[in-house]
């Protein structure tokens, strides 16, 4: 094992139950109750096949970020892997990823004269969480963030900008870019790794059963080679076992109406998502049926950043948190006014604009030139697409938008002097050393609606990616599990770029302690 693998895990489990209890604790033992009772009647465990058609030391479902470094880390160590995808192309939600990590201390902080550290991360995520984290699952991930990235660099070759991006939540800048603002970055080095070491992702896999049997361990999966999405039941039944352990790396559930609005009855239909299609529950169900332990499955995000004018993510986002959130406001267009901190958590921001939008008021996102410049080149697309607008006074902008312009006025007029002194009266936004008045031309303007993002609850694991049983809190054998199917890391607010340090933490995690397992026979 890599010395930097190493320094993923935590040394010592701590006791977090007893730190946050309460609902946690309570629904355990519910459930905890009935599990019990359907393993007593013999219902919980899996027939198993009478032939399997495969056989691998590690399989792992998904092929995002977790998944990816999971196969990797398993196959350097020596065992034979196979990764199974449902969707006709690798990457999840991983590949449309906006392109962020976080690295407190890093070298590009130390470069630009910027103080952090990985407990500062660790205090912002469980601050902006409400304390819902599990400490130890932050803790790991905090800690190994310098070394991730550099393994990224060092390893796979990922190349980022000079830029450092401050997310939502965070107290100070401190999350790298990839050179072309997407997942893909890390996404391609991956898959390139794992081809040159023989290892391709199955596509069309669909996962159709997780086999757990009487003994209580996971022994392979059940799935449908073939699988044509969305149609169920398309492909062919095939069962493949897994030697050694099985890695969950399934993803959240944002793209799933029927179980997402079960968890929060507020995110119907009419709210979009900015997931791919494929990030749908079924592996999650499978997980929770063989006695996995749910964690804060009702804690969904929704990003405050998306704009009505386009489908998915798509490419406002950028515009909105690194051109105008950074450098720019955010604006009522029934006021002219700003509304809240635009460096606020996605939580706090998303539901201000919903609030505002159940009154009939409607929120811009607005930069100058100097702003827009952060973005540049994507500012073309952006404006070709329509999903930004360019004007040449704040007038013309004011009148697209039906604004009361002398209120924009007065409000831009209040951010420069903010700007000027460096400090922000009205919000207490952090104020960017770069950042500059609102008033050189033209300037550029977004609509902003939230869009379903990011799942936080998942299954919960320990440090060492061991999926946890939910009837006695130990670990299921041969089964583990990193990324967003994981609950507890994030708790109630994830902050942005932490998904990418999650996954590829806990997915590295995951593939070096899967091959450890001794094989069933």
């Amino acid at each position: 094992m890599s010395d930097d693998v190493k320094k993923l895990k935590n040394p010592s489990r701590r006791d977090f139950l007893k730190s946050t209890g309460g609902a946690t604790a309570i629904a355990g033992m519910v459930m905890g109750g009935l599990a019990v009772n359907a393993r007593e009647a013999g219902a919980a465990w899996d027939a198993m096949p009478k032939k399997w058609h495969e056989a691998y030391d590690v399989v792992i479902i998904g092929s995002g970020f977790a998944g990816l470094a999971a196969a990797y880390e398993a196959k350097k160590a020596g065992a034979s892997v196979i990764i199974l995808e449902k969707m006709r192309t690798p990457g999840g939600n991983s590949i449309i990823n906006g392109g962020l990590i976080a690295a407190p201390g890093s070298p590009l902080q130390a470069a630009k004269g910027i103080k952090d550290s990985p407990q500062q991360l660790y205090d912002d995520m469980v601050r902006e969480g409400l304390g819902l984290n599990y400490p130890e699952l932050v803790k790991v991930m905090a800690d190994a963030s310098v070394s991730t990235l550099m393994w990224t660099i060092n390893e796979l070759g990922v190349k980022y900008t000079d830029i450092l991006v401050q997310e939502g939540g965070h107290a100070v800048p401190r999350c790298y870019q990839t050179y072309n603002s997407s997942g893909s970055a890390w996404v391609q080095p991956l898959l390139a790794k794992l081809k040159t070491l023989g290892v391709e992702p199955k596509l069309r896999m669909y996962l159709q059963k997780i086999f757990r049997d009487k003994d209580g361990r996971v022994k392979g999966v059940e799935v449908r080679e073939g699988y044509t999405f969305p149609r169920a039941g398309s492909g062919k039944v095939k069962y493949i076992k897994a030697k050694k352990a099985v890695v969950i790396a399934i993803g959240g559930f944002g793209q799933d109406v029927p179980f997402r609005t079960a968890q929060d009855p507020k995110l119907t239909a009419k709210f979009e998502s900015t997931n791919q299609p494929g990030s749908t529950a079924e592996g999650m169900r499978e997980a929770l049926r063989i006695g996995c332990t749910p964690v804060q499955l009702d804690w969904i995000q929704v990003g405050p950043w998306a704009s009505p004018d386009e489908k998915g993510f798509g490419l406002g986002p950028h515009f909105a948190q690194e051109a105008a959130a950074m450098y720019g406001i955010w604006v009522n267009t029934k006021t002219g006014k700003r509304f809240i901190s635009e460096l606020a958590n996605r939580k706090i921001r998303a539901d201000k604009i919903m609030e505002l939008g159940n009154k009939g008021e409607n929120c811009i996102a607005l930069a100058d030139e100097n702003g827009a410049s952060w973005v540049k080149a994507k500012l073309p697309m952006l404006l070709e697409r329509g999903v930004v607008k360019k004007y040449n006074t704040i007038e013309e902008l004011a009148k697209a938008y039906n604004v009361p312009v002398d209120a924009l006025k007065e409000t831009i007029n209040n951010y420069n002097k903010f700007v000027a002194q460096g400090k922000d009266d009205e919000f207490n936004r952090y104020m960017n050393k770069n950042a500059k008045p609102i008033e050189t031309a033209p300037f550029y303007a977004m609509r902003l609606l939230p869009k379903i993002h990011h799942c936080m609850g998942g299954v919960r694991i320990n440090t060492e990616a061991q999926a946890i049983d939910v009837t006695d809190d130990k670990p299921i054998a041969g089964l583990y599990a990193a990324g967003e199917a994981v609950g507890g890391v994030h708790g109630a607010v994830r902050l942005g770029s932490c998904a990418t340090l999650d996954c590829l933490v806990f997915g590295r995690i995951a593939g070096t302690n899967a091959v450890k397992e001794k094989p069933w026979s």
